[in-house]
């Protein structure tokens, strides 16, 4: 799937460096915003709902972040979903597998295409991009 728009919702800093790296290196050509709580990310995807081409194609979202975390995230999401113009795929990750095996991933498994553990790897990366 060719995602050029990219959300990684994530309170990690280096999550956020470790992604823009994966992507330098394995010359993945996608526009990156970046957000450390999903209530930011939330508001930006608001602030775009009109503009289809800006909006992502992927968000990497984060499960334990301050703010709202990654399931408040998906809640508020549900509830605009039928307002979004364009299909946006969301991969779920965290560094604990302990969320993968939660009622709440049942509950948003419309949602979500996928989970990945943390750390990303290159492999995982070219797994997502190609």
């Amino acid at each position: 799937m060719k995602f050029n728009n990219l959300f990684v919702v994530d309170d990690d800093k280096m999550h956020h460096f470790i992604i823009k790296k994966l992507l330098e290196k394995n010359n993945i050509q996608v526009n990156p915003c970046f957000f450390e709580n999903g209530l930011d990310a939330l508001s930006d995807l608001k602030a775009k709902l009109n503009e289809t081409e800006n909006l992502p194609d992927l968000i990497l979202l984060d499960i334990n972040m301050p703010v709202l975390d990654g399931w408040q995230f998906l809640e508020e999401f549900s509830e605009i979903r039928k307002n979004v113009l364009k299909e946006i795929t969301i991969y779920v990750v965290s560094s604990s597998e302990d969320y993968f095996n939660s009622d709440k991933l049942e509950q948003f498994k419309s949602l979500i295409a996928e989970y990945y553990v943390k750390p990303m790897t290159g492999d995982v990366i070219k797994k997502i991009f190609t």
